[in-house]
């Protein structure tokens, strides 16, 4: 891919001798970037179409948000929970207005937030609903990445993120993705939650049957069962609305958040639930030392006010028009199947063409960045200041790359 005497391959193979391989990277080293741009060590440029898995929906080093974090650098970077800092109130009130709830819990990580939610829960279950100790468990849909957490693996359907990490933690139901009719029977009087996610990301951004959602609100409500939504890739405008629950009109009992949370710069995640589902927890029963740090929370207050303009929704709504368009007219030229929501985008090519990787490597030598999985499915999820032109070019590689 790049001559040998430039910096890439030996950055590469740095990597490749100093790291555990739970990774296998594109040979790409980057060194900057700025807006949907990435820069490498030897100076070329690549238009990134996968935003740090959502955790870039702002593009790189967004001025607002670079600006809020050397405001915090120069004045205070942590405290842990043990006390309470000037920013942590502001991120809480204006993340839970924004979620419609009444208390926001702050972690680091999308498992934290994961693993949070399902504590909650438990506990939920035991404290409020009445089911006997130790009997609680959660209803979860094939085909879920909600982390890698020894517990959240032991409900995974993906033999490579779970295979030899057992024993695995019990208390967990798998159903068919977007069955109601499964997921309804598999809720029993010991069930306190049903966790779901909107939009499947890992699995290829694949959309559930119009009016799933809707029916798993329902039948939790008349099941008292937590409805518990992993908007961690899915939501904080990625869809085209706050959160991919919006386009059903649906209103789970508890949102997990995370990747965009923390505008690419510091890693945040929060669970946001009303009280009579997050009270439940009291002083020694969960926490982090870096959780709602106040570097943490001064990034994703203004995370939370750019999202409160509408303006990132409005652009991923319209743009994901266009980015659909182009890659629909790419279906029997090389691509099976297009699913896409916003700016969010799963793709199926034709196995007896390529390989994802072999597409991601293509793409790459091309100028353009993107993501395998599972066989040949790539994801694209481009952030959400990208312009029409640039995601033109993006569709225009794609169709090069498939005609090749």
């Amino acid at each position: 891919m790049v001559d040998d005497k430039l910096r890439t391959p030996g950055a590469v193979r740095d990597a490749e001798r100093w790291t555990a391989h739970n990774y296998h990277p594109l040979p790409v080293v980057i060194s900057s970037a700025e807006g949907a741009w990435l820069t490498d060590v030897d100076g070329r440029r690549y238009l990134d179409f996968l935003a740090g898995y959502s955790a870039l929906n702002f593009g790189h080093r967004h001025p607002q948000l670079i600006a809020a974090a050397h405001a915090q650098l120069d004045r205070l970077t942590l405290t842990s929970r043990a006390f309470i800092h000037d920013q942590f109130a502001d991120f809480c009130r204006e993340l839970a207005e924004l979620c419609g709830k009444d208390l926001v819990l702050p972690m680091n990580t999308g498992a934290e937030a994961v693993e949070t939610g399902i504590k909650v829960a438990r506990k939920w279950g035991y404290q409020v609903k009445g089911v006997p100790a130790g009997q609680a468990n959660i209803v979860v849909a094939e085909g879920n990445f909600h982390g890698r957490t020894t517990t959240i693996v032991s409900f995974s359907t993906d033999e490579d993120a779970r295979a030899d990490f057992g024993p695995y933690t019990p208390g967990f139901t798998v159903v068919p993705y977007g069955d109601l009719a499964a997921l309804t029977a598999a809720i029993d009087e010991n069930t306190v939650a049903v966790l779901l996610e909107p939009i499947q990301g890992e699995q290829g951004v694949v959309v559930p049957p119009e009016g799933y959602l809707p029916g798993v609100r329902q039948v939790c409500t008349e099941r008292d069962v937590l409805f518990i939504a992993d908007e961690i890739q899915s939501g904080l405008g990625r869809t085209g609305a706050t959160f991919a629950c919006d386009h059903e009109g649906v209103v789970p009992d508890m949102y997990l958040l995370g990747k965009a949370l923390g505008g690419g710069i510091v890693p945040v995640s929060a669970v946001a639930a009303n009280a009579d589902v997050l009270g439940v927890l009291k002083p020694g029963q969960h926490g982090s030392t870096f959780g709602g740090n106040p570097l943490a929370c001064a990034v994703a207050t203004e995370v939370v006010r750019l999202l409160a303009t509408g303006e990132f929704q409005r652009r991923s709504a319209e743009l994901g028009e266009r980015l659909r368009a182009g890659l629909e007219g790419l279906v029997g030229k090389g691509l099976v199947e297009v699913r896409a929501r916003g700016l969010w985008a799963g793709l199926d090519i034709d196995p007896a063409l390529m390989s994802g990787r072999e597409a991601c490597e293509r793409l790459a030598a091309r100028g353009v960045l993107a993501k395998d999985t599972h066989g040949s499915t790539i994801r694209l999820a481009p952030p959400l200041v990208i312009t029409e032109e640039e995601i033109d070019l993006a569709v225009t590689q794609l169709a090069e790359v498939l005609a090749a």
